[in-house]
């Protein structure tokens, strides 16, 4: 699974995989399409990581709202709050499942990760 709209994988791996009507994606971080970070803040890498999820979701036959389990990944909890913030306004009304951890390091750096599960449209 693909999407020309979101950033490439950083490495050996598939922005997402399929499994019957489910798909799985990679930890997505804040690059656009060109490989350029997005933002220095953690409000602007979560809008990027999450509009980089979209892209690949809706190029597979999915949306954030069918999402049904997150795990976000922060370099600082105490950037929980502005994440959150941000998070909210996009899955706000679905309310998936999410485990939230802070990690002592991301790859090229970033501030923020995020991994998801979502069922295809029917």
């Amino acid at each position: 699974m693909f999407s020309e709209s979101a950033a490439k994988p950083v490495g050996p791996y598939s922005q997402a995989v399929g499994y019957g009507d489910l798909i799985f994606t990679s930890g997505q971080i804040a690059f656009d399409v060109n490989g350029k970070l997005a933002s220095e803040n953690v409000e602007g890498q979560t809008e990027k990581v999450i509009d980089n999820l979209r892209s690949i979701l809706s190029d597979n036959g999915s949306s954030l709202d069918n999402v049904i389990k997150t795990s976000v990944f922060l370099k600082d909890m105490n950037d929980f709050v502005k994440m959150n913030e941000v998070y909210s306004k996009h899955f706000g009304n679905s309310l998936p499942a999410r485990s939230t951890v802070e990690v002592s390091r991301l790859p090229k750096d970033v501030l923020v990760e995020i991994e998801v599960i979502a069922f295809k449209n029917k």
